[in-house]
């Protein structure tokens, strides 16, 4: 989404991207602008206006991609309350969330947001789980959140082991143990941070098969357009 936080600076940038995400083979792709505690968020109906703007945009140029509102959001003691009234974009404006913490937090503090936010009614999806000291410390954590009804998201860049060995054999280690649910590009920008992804997914496809591939590349994230249970 361009122009509101840390990602594309403006809609030039935003249509750069999608065409590099065409490229890879994305055909659906849900826009999540963080939703941080004292910042000045997007409220989900500029969040949506901000969608479609940017879909008009795209289309005129001929990118053949379906875009959807969501937000990624930075837990803290008000998620809840904000989910319950209508404070934050789900996910395609399904009942999923994705929600990140602070890499320091504990998996006690994760485990009782998990918690909280099954109680507002919603699906917590866990943002980039290979970036939480204490999980990645513990991996059993995992099965723990997978247990509970939660779902689990790693980085692309993180699996091709673009942040280090540790972090790509950790990530490994989910996929090999069927843990990961969805695989993300956190693009940010045309460059370091670019959508790409279809190495990655050619990586999956040949490792931990083609059936798993397109269960966390396509399936999953379509059950979560559609708002189907996983």
């Amino acid at each position: 989404m361009p122009g509101v936080d840390d990602g594309s600076r403006d809609i030039e940038t935003s249509l750069k991207m999608l065409k590099i995400a065409e490229k890879n083979g994305i055909t659906h792709v849900i826009l999540t602008p963080h939703h941080k505690p004292m910042h000045h968020n997007v409220s989900p109906l500029h969040n949506r206006s901000y969608t479609e703007q940017l879909r008009q945009e795209a289309s005129k140029l001929g990118i053949n991609i379906n875009l959807y509102p969501g937000n990624e959001v930075y837990y803290s003691d008000e998620t809840q309350e904000e989910l319950e009234n209508g404070k934050i974009t789900t996910l395609a404006g399904s009942e999923y969330v994705l929600v990140e913490f602070h890499p320091t937090n504990t998996f006690k503090a994760i485990h009782n947001a998990v918690y909280r936010i099954q109680s507002a009614g919603y699906m917590p999806i866990i943002a980039h789980v290979e970036r939480y000291s204490d999980v990645v410390l513990h991996p059993s954590y995992v099965e723990e959140l997978r247990d509970m009804g939660c779902y689990i998201q790693v980085n692309a860049s993180s699996i091709m082991g673009k942040y280090g060995f540790g972090i790509g054999l950790f990530t490994k280690k989910l996929l090999k143990k069927g843990l990961v649910h969805f695989v993300a590009t956190d693009a940010h920008d045309t460059a370091k941070r670019a959508p790409d992804i279809l190495d990655c997914r050619n990586y999956v496809d040949r490792k931990f098969g083609e059936d798993y591939g397109r269960k966390i590349f396509y399936d999953n994230p379509m059950s979560v357009i559609n708002n189907d249970v996983i």
